[in-house]
């Protein structure tokens, strides 16, 4: 299966959709692409949106946190929700449920933000 990458900003906050499969194979396609859009855009916040990510890997999960650490080293903060609960739980057993908020929707994620904005 592939992967479908979605992108839509709102105010200073990009949204990023997944919807397939996040793995070696697709992952330095939505590097690129968070990557440029976020840079573009002149965004300072990034939700991530898993809700339709039915896999990821080890590579996704770089893929996360190298976005997790440009985006906060912009003083930005990024943040994931709905994710299903085996992608969840891959970012249990990597510890980085601790230190990325989660979220059960996209609104939820938003509003958390606005708070910081």
């Amino acid at each position: 299966m592939s992967l479908q990458v979605e992108l839509e900003q709102h105010r200073n906050t990009l949204i990023v959709r997944l919807r397939g499969e996040l793995d070696h194979h697709t992952a330095d396609q939505v590097r690129f692409k968070i990557e440029d859009a976020f840079l573009r855009g002149r965004c300072h916040h990034v939700v991530l949106n898993l809700r339709e990510l039915s896999f990821m890997d080890s590579s996704g999960l770089g893929v996360v946190l190298g976005r997790y650490k440009t985006v906060s080293s912009r003083g930005g903060k990024l943040v994931v929700c709905g994710a299903q609960p085996a992608v969840k739980r891959l970012f249990e057993l990597s510890g980085l449920l601790k230190v990325l908020p989660f979220h059960e929707t996209e609104t939820a994620a938003l509003s958390g933000l606005e708070v910081v904005s």
